[in-house]
């Protein structure tokens, strides 16, 4: 959103209400010319992507905003990265960092008409060291494929998302993803040990360390991990990596209301102790949207809520006693009414498929409102509850699920198309809801384009003040990714 008309390229409905919505103009940066294009085409000849080959570029996955560049760079190397951004801060000419572009937040993608820098090329792994378990590689690496790497020797990234198949690991670090495993080996602040980024004026930070412990001045990398590309540009990353799981079971459960899903959470979380690996759950919507649209079918039915738990260890027989005797206690319990167990890698796939691509299922609905909230668990699904209320039949569908071991709810509200009067009725609401309770207004999707104005839910102004100060040192003109994460004033 954001994009004018007039400006390139045509602005749909959404983009014109966004735009005047959040009062977005272009802030004043150089526009690009063709010496610019012939500088880059000298720098990395055969990289640089111009006319209608930049189109997919403009548009997010879920292609809910559009900007309007009319370039696309590719480097390979942290120096190529350097130059582009030298130069791009001696010309005030605005830059939008872009992965694999799966974010949900108008994060990945121009706001006009800044300079895409893509890192797909930057896709080579560096080093690995299997005592360690320690992983250097480029920011361009698509995580499935990390993943891949590493199980060839006995190890795994130690994050999984259901876009694994094309997100890449600097968008991961740089919008502090959290996804499935988090529960397990904790989030991406912990697990990276080292970043190599490149900051607005072109110079390099080099702090792609592989030690668990450095104890020396300030950690500089977490000030980049979860920035979204506003205050530098990852271009290489170490990260900590666990062994990969010898057993590996999957229950997936039928549970008739939520307070049994807190209270099966309850009881597996004291019963499986560290095999536990996940703990999932969804409503009946979401699984009737999977079942519609992509024609999966679950091998549990008609039950209100469903709970997916993993299990990972290192012995077979110890894991799968301890799932069993968990299974009889929750079935004699009442807590759950029917489930299935899979231990084979082809049944385990097929039932986090069940999980995984609501997302997928959720885009066939029409035109898809997503709110990634974290909560106090106990009032997770409240929120989903009060807002099926709010709404009534103005939206086709109101569902929740998510990470409930981590207390990260995923609200999808979906209606036949963007509508503005709807979305005034979700917003600020859904956001002021969620500060009652003391959430926060993104558990791992960010701020991006379409949250920044709200940031205040979540933190209180002293802190958004820092983060500008913080902003205005690394990146003085705000060339960076600009018209995100940060509002544009308090």
């Amino acid at each position: 959103p954001g994009v004018p008309r007039g400006r390139g390229c045509a602005g749909s409905r959404e983009v014109v209400a966004t735009c005047e919505r959040y009062a977005v103009r272009r802030l004043p940066f150089a526009r690009l010319a063709d010496g610019d294009v012939a500088f880059f085409e000298r720098l990395m000849p055969g990289r640089v992507v111009t006319g209608e080959e930049v189109k997919p570029f403009n548009v997010d996955w879920l292609k809910s905003v559009r900007g309007c560049s009319q370039l696309v760079l590719k480097p390979q190397t942290t120096a190529e990265v350097s130059q582009v951004l030298r130069y791009c801060h001696e010309r005030n000419l605005a830059v939008n960092p872009q992965g694999g572009n799966t974010g949900l937040v108008g994060g990945s993608v121009p706001v006009f008409d800044e300079i895409i820098l893509s890192t797909a090329l930057m896709n080579q792994i560096i080093s690995f060291d299997k005592v360690s378990g320690i992983l250097v590689c480029q920011a361009g690496c698509v995580l499935e494929r990390l993943n891949e790497y590493l199980e060839e020797r006995g190890f795994i990234m130690p994050l999984d998302l259901g876009a694994k198949g094309s997100c890449h690991i600097g968008g991961n670090v740089a919008t502090n993803a959290g996804g499935l495993r988090l529960l397990r080996y904790g989030s991406l602040r912990g697990t990276v040990l080292g970043l190599e980024v490149v900051l607005a004026d072109g110079s390099a930070l080099d702090c792609l360390t592989s030690l668990r412990k450095d104890n020396t001045g300030y950690d500089l990398k977490q000030l980049f991990i979860g920035s979204e590309g506003t205050l530098g540009v990852i271009t290489a990353v170490s990260i900590l990596c666990p062994q990969k799981p010898k057993a590996v079971n999957l229950a997936f459960l039928g549970c008739q209301s939520f307070p049994k899903v807190l209270e099966t959470f309850t009881t597996c979380r004291a019963m499986l102790g560290e095999i536990l690996s996940a703990y999932e759950f969804m409503d009946e919507k979401c699984m009737e949207l999977v079942e519609r649209h992509l024609k999966l079918s679950s091998p549990v039915t008609d039950s209100p809520f469903y709970v997916l738990i993993e299990t990972s260890g290192s012995n077979a027989t110890h894991d799968e006693e301890k799932l069993n005797n968990f299974l009889e206690q929750a079935m004699a319990s009442g807590l759950v009414t029917d489930g299935t167990v899979a231990t084979d890698d082809k049944k385990i796939k097929v039932l986090w498929g069940l999980r995984e691509r609501i997302t997928e299922a959720l885009t066939h609905e029409g035109y898809v409102y997503k709110y990634d909230i974290s909560l106090p668990v106990g009032k997770l699904y409240d929120l989903v509850t009060d807002m099926r209320a709010r709404l009534g039949q103005s939206a086709k569908n109101v569902v929740g699920y998510g990470h409930l071991g981590d207390g990260n709810l995923h609200l999808n509200i979906t209606a036949e198309s963007y509508s503005h009067s709807l979305l005034d009725a979700i917003e600020p609401f859904v956001y002021e809801w969620t500060a009652r309770y003391s959430g926060s207004i993104s558990a791992e999707h960010g701020l991006g384009f379409k949250k920044k104005q709200f940031i205040q839910y979540s933190k209180p102004r002293e802190a958004v003040v820092l983060m500008q100060q913080f902003k205005a040192m690394l990146d003085p003109k705000g060339i960076l990714n600009p018209y995100k994460t940060l509002p544009s004033a308090l």
